[in-house]
């Protein structure tokens, strides 16, 4: 199958013969530092041949622990995004966890985030589909690369041709997530654009005894190695100041560094397309 490009919104697409697209953002939604981040990657936009969307969590509902942060909420969560939306001119997405926030989430978002634990729940991607939105959908960590045709065809079937796929690291020894690169290249064979989760690839999962740890000084080698075999899209949680996030701070990668990492990335893409 060709890799297709997908629509994102009225002008964003991702795919063969268009622009690399990043999707980044803050692990969940902070309003002291949303509007930071916004402006860095509308600038990164300006700068360089890329697409952007910007990311934020309003609710992480597998966390390790009760007791961990979970974010601000579906109704104040849309209502940032919308105003991120609209202040930045830039496409924005977030996760769902249950099929009544799709249609909600899909009134703001020009793509919906499928949570990797989530991948194989039909009622789940049904509802997504339903809104008209493209989809990002993270393979599950106990799934095989080549088990995810299947969810290509359930959103398929529901009415969704705008997907794409995510690999994220899947659950394998010694106390950490393990990346299977050739997953980039099962997946692309289902006529879709694939995507690489740099950040939550380098979980140490309960790595801290009651919450997810991180090696953060993986994330851009990974990055340059999911770029070489082959990607559209590049995901990543950014922060300015990653230790101030009441989520995943361990495997986030720091706002400064990202311009670096982009200008790697893109160079290492056009070597790609010659």
């Amino acid at each position: 199958m060709s890799n297709n490009p997908v629509q994102i919104g009225g002008v964003t697409r991702c795919g063969v013969g268009e622009r690399f697209l990043l999707i980044a953002g803050p692990c969940v939604l902070q309003a002291e530092f949303n509007y930071e981040i916004a402006t860095e990657l509308v600038r990164l936009r300006e700068a360089y041949p890329i697409n952007v969307v910007f990311k934020g969590s309003f609710d992480k509902a597998n966390r390790t622990s009760i007791d961990s942060y979970r974010g601000i909420g579906l109704d104040a969560g849309v209502n940032m995004l919308a105003d991120i939306r609209d202040k930045f001119n830039i496409p924005v997405t977030t996760d769902i966890h249950e099929s009544y926030q799709a249609a909600v989430v899909g009134s703001v978002c020009e793509l919906i985030q499928i949570p990797a634990f989530l991948a194989r729940q039909t009622d789940l991607l049904v509802a997504a589909a339903q809104t008209g939105r493209a989809i990002n959908v993270k393979k599950g960590q106990f799934m095989s690369p080549a088990d995810m045709k299947n969810v290509v065809q359930k959103l398929n079937k529901a009415g969704c041709e705008n997907v794409l796929l995510c690999e994220r690291g899947t659950f394998f020894g010694y106390g950490r997530l393990v990346n299977d690169m050739g997953s980039l290249v099962t997946m692309r064979k289902f006529g879709v654009p694939v995507v690489f989760d740099a950040t939550h690839s380098v979980q140490e999962p309960g790595g801290l005894g009651n919450a997810t740890g991180g090696n953060s000084e993986l994330v851009e080698p990974l990055a340059r190695a999911a770029t070489a075999v082959g990607i559209d899209a590049l995901f990543l949680e950014t922060h300015p100041a990653p230790q101030k996030s009441p989520s995943d701070s361990a495997n986030m990668l720091s706002l400064e560094k990202l311009e670096s990492l982009i200008k790697t990335v893109l160079a290492i893409d056009s070597l790609n397309k010659i």
